[in-house]
């Protein structure tokens, strides 16, 4: 599971009212190489949760993102090529993401987060 898709996702169990971002209990972290495309990752940043990617790459031992960043920072190459390692080539490849409320694990397999929710929680 990459942090594009970490990122996007909440916990959905009927009584959450915080369920992001997700915890993240990583078993098997691998890195993959993707396309560096400084126009998509300016298009994509509005649209992330900064500070819970920030989070969660740190968790992954992707390190490397400042502590803060806005539009400004979309034209520091630096701080391109850190966001892009981050968001596009770290993945959850075994784990699990946890509900920040409920504490309720969600395990992640061959990289694919299983949400799938207990009657009692829909």
């Amino acid at each position: 599971m990459k942090l594009l898709t970490h990122n996007m996702l909440a916990c959905h169990i009927k009584s959450v009212k915080n369920g992001f971002p997700f915890k993240i209990e990583a078993v098997r972290v691998e890195e993959i190489e993707a396309d560096f495309d400084p126009d998509f990752l300016r298009h994509i940043f509005p649209r992330i949760e900064y500070h819970a990617l920030r989070e969660a790459a740190e968790t992954l031992g992707a390190g490397g993102l400042p502590e803060q960043a806005d539009e400004a920072s979309l034209e520091d190459e630096d701080f391109l090529r850190a966001f892009h390692h981050a968001l596009l080539e770290v993945v959850l490849e075994e784990g699990a993401l946890i509900c920040p409320e409920t504490g309720r694990r969600f395990p992640v397999a061959k990289g694919i987060p299983n949400l799938l929710l207990h009657e009692d929680e829909c």
